[in-house]
């Protein structure tokens, strides 16, 4: 499966309780297609006593099962409390964006959309010779450093 296919066949799962587990969470979500993969995102803390973060991810083995998954568990209550049930976006590169390592001017991205080309330096450098010849607006008024009317 393509990695475009595999994140239209996921789903995101928001809103968990801490009693829920990988197996509690594919039992419920089973009747509506068959699943690849359930993930639990453990907490960054090791600290932490919370068996995962609250949410999940759900693996189907078909796009068209993750949408009727989405279509009827959305909102619903599970464990006492009322889910979000989404589509997973693709995870983002953690070299881009915020967050990340490195600044967003160092990024492919960001140089190939703001990047100047060669010719238009060229231009802008042609501008400047042309400016050398055109007298200052400004010459000769360095006297009048005093404001108000002149005396008499």
């Amino acid at each position: 499966m393509t990695d475009a296919a595999r994140t239209k066949a996921t789903i995101y799962v928001a809103g968990l309780e801490n009693a829920v587990n990988d197996k509690i969470l594919a039992d419920a979500f089973v009747p509506f297609g068959e699943i690849v993969d359930v993930t639990l995102p453990k907490p960054e803390l090791p600290s932490s006593t919370d068996p995962h973060r609250g949410f999940g991810y759900i693996e189907f083995e078909s796009p068209a099962d993750a949408k009727e998954a989405i279509d009827n568990m959305d909102q619903s209550e599970f464990f006492g409390r009322v889910i979000k049930v989404a589509q997973a976006k693709p995870q983002k590169n953690a070299s881009e964006g915020l967050g990340s390592k490195t600044a967003v001017w160092e990024s492919e991205s960001y140089l190939a959309k703001h990047a100047v080309r060669e010719e238009d330096r060229l231009g802008a450098g042609e501008g400047e010779q042309e400016l050398e010849g055109v007298t200052d607006p400004m010459q000769g008024l360095e006297g009048l450093d005093v404001a108000g009317p002149k005396p008499v």
